[in-house]
């Protein structure tokens, strides 16, 4: 039986206690705070609304009298404001029906008065627990839409070693890390690598891409809004900063930040600060920031399009990631690995790329860096049906194909047969069914593809 002493350490919560007795609160809170978990106790329904309102919380203790309110209707409350919140409730006045209500109405659990310390571990255990797998379950939910195969950091080139070291430095730390590097070098990879390193790992990870959003709907994806901010906010939106409280949130292509906005997103990184769309109300999360973009911030600082204090404060730590092109190096290991990952995601074994694959791939200047040689690659899994990817399973950019050779063509009949072989091979599911079309065995199609380098 697992006793209090050697019961596995639990994430960090953020609790709001709710009870009109002073020393239950500060019980509970002592009780918590010896745990590790960061707490928050108030005497009345109003001010944990306000709390709520300020600050994101993972689990509320309330209790079921508060002097002449009833804490039910507090349950449901919370729940509106922030829906992750898991609540307990905890009473004297303990009964089955007590309990059902309280569980209809949204609470996590249920403690009655008096309650002992390792009642209170148990159930913050639980939570801690349930809280932990539902962000799993969003960051595995995430991946899934993504369906990418996942990128080395290992890598042979000095630009990007040091990258990679800088990354690995700064992570543990709070600071703002601003990647920067073109469109596809594995920015957004790299952001979400950074929180795996750090402190952070176990709570969320969430990603804005600045451009994809009108001004508007950028700020109310960042900040929230509430319910008939504008047309269309027909609910609560609680925002992406208060889904990350505790982890990361991740700012892609930063350059695209409307000016108007920039204000507050500054004052959020300087003080943590911040108001729902349409809401007075100030809030404060404890949320990491980090950024990306391919654009040329010190241009847009010269043309007025980037304000200059929001630039130095994110320019706290700068990781430059170097284009593919720069690393030809790299681009056989990383080629290698993603046609294991596209040849099992479509039931297929591969040997590997031949010679010629591999020397046009490396020779290619992959203007599109990563995210070019994943969509290569992921088309020649898909066509090619036989075990070594050839030149002609490439992309007509990457490799450029000779028109087609046509009889009568000034060729010799061996550049000719090769041809021929080449674009039936290619063309068909299995050797064996190459060798049926061309009319040979598939030792003598074997010989052939040695001798013309197949």
């Amino acid at each position: 039986m697992m006793t209090e002493n050697n019961r596995p350490p639990t994430p960090p919560l953020s609790v709001l206690v709710v009870d009109d007795e002073a020393n239950i609160r500060k019980t509970l809170t002592l009780c918590l705070e010896s745990r590790g978990h960061r707490v928050v106790a108030v005497g009345n329904p109003r001010d944990a609304r306000l709390e709520a309102d300020r600050q994101a919380f993972d689990l509320a203790f309330v209790d079921l009298r508060l002097g002449t309110e009833n804490g039910l209707d507090l349950v449901s409350a919370l729940q509106g404001i922030a829906p992750w919140t898991k609540i307990v409730v905890i009473t004297a006045y303990a009964s089955i029906d007590t309990a059902v209500e309280a569980m209809r109405r949204g609470a996590a659990d249920y403690i009655p008065k008096p309650f002992t310390p390792q009642q209170v571990a148990l159930v913050t255990d639980r939570v801690a627990t349930m809280r932990a797998m539902e962000q799993r379950i969003a960051v595995l939910k995430e991946d899934l839409g993504r369906l990418h195969p996942e990128v080395s950091f290992a890598s042979q080139h000095p630009g990007m070693r040091q990258a990679l070291e800088t990354a690995r430095q700064a992570a543990p730390s709070e600071a703002v890390v601003l990647l920067r590097g073109p469109s596809g070098t594995g920015k957004t990879v790299l952001a979400r690598a950074i929180h795996g390193w750090s402190r952070r790992a176990h709570k969320p990870f969430g990603t804005v891409s600045c451009p994809t959003l009108s001004p508007e709907l950028l700020e109310s994806e960042l900040f929230g809004h509430v319910k008939g901010a504008f047309t269309g906010a027909v609910r609560d939106n609680p925002g992406r900063v208060a889904a990350c409280e505790g982890g990361t949130l991740f700012l892609d292509e930063i350059g695209d930040l409307p000016l108007a906005l920039q204000p507050k997103l500054l004052r959020f990184l300087q003080d943590h600060a911040y108001e729902r769309v349409g809401d007075p109300q100030t809030r404060t999360a404890d949320v990491r920031i980090l950024a990306a973009t391919h654009a040329d911030l010190e241009k847009a600082l010269e043309e007025g399009r980037f304000r200059p204090d929001l630039y130095y404060r994110l320019n706290v730590i700068q990781v430059d990631l170097p284009p593919l092109s720069e690393r030809p190096e790299d681009v056989r290991r990383l080629a290698q690995e993603m046609l294991a990952f596209f040849g099992a995601q479509n039931h297929k074994l591969f040997k590997g790329f031949s010679e010629a694959a591999l020397d046009a791939l490396c020779a290619y200047a992959w203007p599109g860096n990563i995210r070019e040689l994943r969509n290569a690659v992921e088309r020649a899994a898909i066509l090619c049906a036989t075990e070594l990817v050839e030149v002609a399973h490439l992309p007509a950019a990457i490799a450029p194909q000779a028109p087609p050779v046509q009889l009568g063509d000034h060729l010799s009949l061996e550049a000719i047969e090769e041809n021929h072989i080449r674009r039936v091979i290619a063309s068909t599911h299995s050797l064996q069914e190459a060798a049926d079309i061309l009319g040979i065995d598939q030792a003598t199609l074997w010989r052939k593809r040695k001798q013309y380098g197949i």
